[in-house]
């Protein structure tokens, strides 16, 4: 794992060459930095989810010199060079312009994390939620994509609670927009398959027991946006949850299709636009990156972690 200077030509093949202003840290980066899980199986590579920049050119007729771009998902940082540089090369029909009145900074700051919170939010509503149902529950609430969805989750009017192990955190949570901040879940042995009905939400980081505590803890007609496994990958619950209370369970994969990412983002940059990405984004330079990919795996930083590469 290494900073070192390459050619254009030593890229990944695309027909899009993307001057990067900025890329961000996400978890995924982390393990993949460290050969961890199997996430990237050729060597080298070009770590980075996801990006945000301006084409140098194009052989596509969709975009010309000088656009401002976003690009995540569809395989960069893994099976192609990704974001961790300062010049990339993808294929036209993983591009998409920067919508509305965000700027590369923001297209960043949100990155693939803001994209899997909105798009949780997205579901969750196209499932029948509002915010007069109550109580939407995050768990795993410092992380990018949970920070992201706070944010926007209060922006559209819900009420939060941030379940986080970090008590130091409460301050930074509430200052996103949480209403309430508990700790982490107490297990127990030998849950019963139903408990007090809670939250008429929850978006989960976590998975594992936490989930399943999620399941059995939803108010009727209750829905779930679960995209992570940081506890677990295994599911212990039964069915009654869902038979009922009419619980929802969605999966949310952020790889999309692209009208779907365009539909998606057009609500980010609108109604879902975060309001604290200052707050939420610590930026750094490259030259930085080994050690905040470090950091990241680690579990020592908060929020989302955006490399500035005109730093």
């Amino acid at each position: 794992r290494t900073l070192c200077t390459m050619t254009q030509d030593e890229l990944s093949e695309g027909d899009v060459p993307i001057d990067v202003a900025y890329s961000s840290i996400n978890y995924k980066d982390a393990l993949a930095s460290r050969g961890l899980n199997g996430i990237i199986r050729q060597w080298p590579r070009i770590g980075g989810i996801d990006l945000a920049g301006t084409v140098r050119e194009s052989a596509d007729p969709r975009f010309t010199r000088g656009d401002e771009v976003v690009v995540h998902g569809f395989g960069i940082g893994v099976d192609h060079d990704g974001g961790h540089a300062q010049m990339a090369r993808v294929k036209a029909d993983w591009v998409m312009p920067v919508p509305g009145e965000l700027s590369l900074f923001d297209a960043a700051a949100i990155g693939a994390a803001g994209y899997t919170a909105a798009l949780s939010l997205h579901l969750m509503e196209l499932n029948g939620l509002t915010p007069q149902q109550g109580p939407i529950l995050v768990s795993g609430a410092t992380g990018g994509v949970a920070s992201l969805a706070i944010d926007m989750l209060a922006q559209c009017g819900y009420a939060v609670t941030a379940m986080s192990g970090k008590p130091e955190a409460a301050d930074y949570l509430r200052g996103l927009g949480a209403s309430e901040v508990i700790g982490r879940l107490a297990l127990q042995p030998r849950p019963k398959p139903l408990e007090k009905a809670q939250w008429a939400g929850a978006v989960d980081s976590v998975g594992g027991a936490t989930l399943a505590w999620l399941t059995r803890t939803m108010l009727p007609g209750g829905v779930i946006a679960a995209f992570g496994n940081a506890g677990g990958a295994e599911l212990e619950t039964t069915v009654l949850p869902f038979i009922l209370r009419g619980v929802r369970l969605l999966g949310i994969n952020a790889n999309s299709p692209m009208p779907v990412r365009v539909a998606v983002w057009e609500r980010i940059a609108a109604q879902f636009r975060p309001r604290h990405l200052h707050a939420i984004a610590t930026v750094i330079g490259l030259e930085d990156l080994p050690t905040w990919l470090d950091r990241t795996l680690d579990g020592k930083v908060r929020g989302r972690t955006v490399i500035d590469m005109r730093r």
